[in-house]
């Protein structure tokens, strides 16, 4: 008699997100791991989704959005989503708040082979702080990326991924990589020095338009021209030989500008004039400046009573900032009993709070060890792509080898086979780029694993993470971890999105309610401290 129970139907999901490399065995990888796992675990895999080349911080990716719409289906196919890391779901905490509840409804879990999650409160407060960690480090690896963009602007390469119409890219040699600047590509410069001509005599963006599209020059892209695209191209700085990179950048740091970089296809003064003669077509229109707010919990902190939100309110000429009911803000005094909170205050009690619940001492040393598996993953997942990038570049060198072995020993002309030659010695450029750039990141990501000063750091940044961020990051960082402050008269209740570890101050549960001092709730500190009660494990509504 055969106990074995029937195997559980599985979904694979595999990601890979560089869509640079020329080479890149990972995916083949992954899969080979989740069809072992599967074998070994009493799975039957029924359906396989693979992603290339996509970020695992956007959810609009073709076959997870197919898998997910899978998953809905009243007779879904799969009752477990299998992934390698929880990083190849996703890198994002709130998409993975979202996609795994939505899942979960449908009876359906995601489960990664190398790192251990249950449904137990330890469970998912582990796979919360896991993503934590993979949003954390994605984000630290985007600041590495844009360090080395921001480095080889300043030194005059060109770092968008597109040349401008006129120009094409070149690849220099730059030690032991080679980068791209920009040359003319002929007869487009052209084109373009005739729209600013026709531009700075007075001709209209419309007559500019018209001339182009019925002389049948086409866009980059083939297409006709727009008055939209014409007006984009005549305001771009770089056609006076001028790199500018970083105007839009998120830590607030001054653009890049290197002048005389590559060819200018006109002057400056040229180029000013033409901006004179657009900026006095252009309507008359204001353009504020687009701020974040500055209150920390917009947006979390609900009246428990009106259920509406508290809004930031400034008094004394801006002394004082406030958490406010809206009803007493729409109707006035009476409207609702909960008080106005000093938001300063307010948002420093609710920090420690969370800080106190979410990062106790035994969080800190697992997310040690979390941080530590996924650089030493990542330095893995290099090796991997340098071997087979060296590999491919065997096998190109073995090619190249038997062309040149046939001109010498047969009747064959050596213009019979430069095509060939070209093509192979353009890829094995491309390959040797790609290995660079991986030896580079495993010597970088060697030398963080190899640092108790780095772990150490991560650890610091993540516990010290509220208190000394900025305001964007902070909010970000509570949003992950908190799903509503519900305020009434003297207390304030935190409801989270993950149950809290079970040595913390409420053991356990995903909701407290704190005490509110007499110092949130007035201006004038008069020290005294708030209370904690714990409510039940996954606690109702109001």
């Amino acid at each position: 008699m055969n106990d074995r129970p029937e195997p559980t139907p599985a979904a694979l999901y595999a990601r890979v997100s560089s869509d640079r490399q020329d080479v890149d065995l990972s995916v083949s990888a992954q899969l080979r791991a989740l069809r072992d796992y599967a074998a070994k675990h009493n799975y039957v895999v029924v359906r396989e989704y693979v992603d290339e080349a996509e970020s695992g911080r956007i959810a609009n990716r073709p076959e997870f959005r197919k898998m997910l719409d899978a998953a809905r289906d009243d007779d879904a196919p799969f009752a477990e989503i299998l992934v390698w890391k929880f990083s190849r779901f996703t890198r994002k905490r709130e998409h993975a708040v979202a996609f795994k509840s939505m899942l979960r409804r449908r009876g359906i879990r995601v489960t990664s082979i190398t790192e251990h999650a249950d449904d137990s409160p330890t469970g998912k407060l582990m796979e919360a702080i896991i993503e934590s960690v993979d949003e954390f480090y994605s984000a630290n690896l985007a600041e590495e990326v844009t360090r080395g963009m921001r480095e080889s602007a300043s030194r005059g390469f060109w770092v968008p991924t597109y040349a401008p119409y006129g120009y094409r890219k070149e690849y220099v040699q730059d030690g032991a990589k080679k980068r791209p600047r920009l040359v003319l590509d002929p007869p487009a410069d052209a084109v373009v020095r005739r729209m600013f001509r026709m531009a700075a005599s007075g001709v209209s963006l419309l007559d500019i338009t018209r001339a182009l599209n019925d002389e049948g020059i086409a866009t980059p892209h083939g297409k006709r021209w727009l008055k939209t695209s014409i007006h984009r191209l005549l305001s771009n700085e770089a056609y006076t030989g001028t790199v500018v990179w970083g105007t839009n950048a998120r830590d607030g740091a001054p653009p890049v500008r290197v002048e005389d970089a590559f060819p200018a296809i006109v002057t400056r003064e040229e180029f000013e004039r033409v901006a004179q003669v657009l900026s006095s077509k252009a309507p008359s229109q204001a353009h504020p400046r687009r701020t974040a707010s500055p209150y920390l919990l917009s947006g979390l902190a609900k009246c428990r009573s009106c259920h509406t939100s508290l809004s930031a309110q400034e008094a004394k000429g801006g002394r004082y900032t406030y958490y406010v009911c809206q009803s007493l803000l729409k109707r006035g005094r009476g409207a609702c009993d909960t008080p106005r909170l000093n938001s300063g205050r307010f948002e420093r009690l609710i920090i420690e709070q969370i800080r106190e619940h979410i990062l106790t001492e035994s969080n800190i040393r697992d997310l040690v060890r979390l941080v530590d598996e996924e650089m030493d993953g990542v330095a893995h997942q290099e090796r991997q792509k340098l071997e087979a990038i060296e590999e491919e570049l065997a096998e190109v060198r073995r090619r190249m080898d038997r062309l040149w072995f046939a001109v010498e020993t047969s009747d064959m002309e050596v213009n019979d086979i430069l095509p060939r030659i070209r093509q192979h010695q353009e890829r094995q450029e491309r390959l040797e780029r790609t290995a660079g750039e991986a030896r580079d990141a495993l010597a970088s990501r060697r030398a963080l694993l190899d640092s108790v000063d780095v772990i150490a750091s991560y650890v610091r940044e993540m516990s010290d993470f509220l208190r000394t961020s900025d305001i964007t990051g902070s909010r970000a960082f509570i949003r992950s971890f908190v799903k509503e402050i519900a305020v009434k008269p003297g207390t304030a209740t935190i409801r989270y999105t993950i149950p809290t570890p079970a040595d913390s101050p409420i053991a356990g549960g995903d909701a407290a309610e704190i005490s509110l001092p007499e110092d949130v709730r007035n201006t004038v500190s008069v020290g005294t401290g708030g209370g904690i009660r714990t409510l039940t494990p996954f606690g109702h509504g109001f």
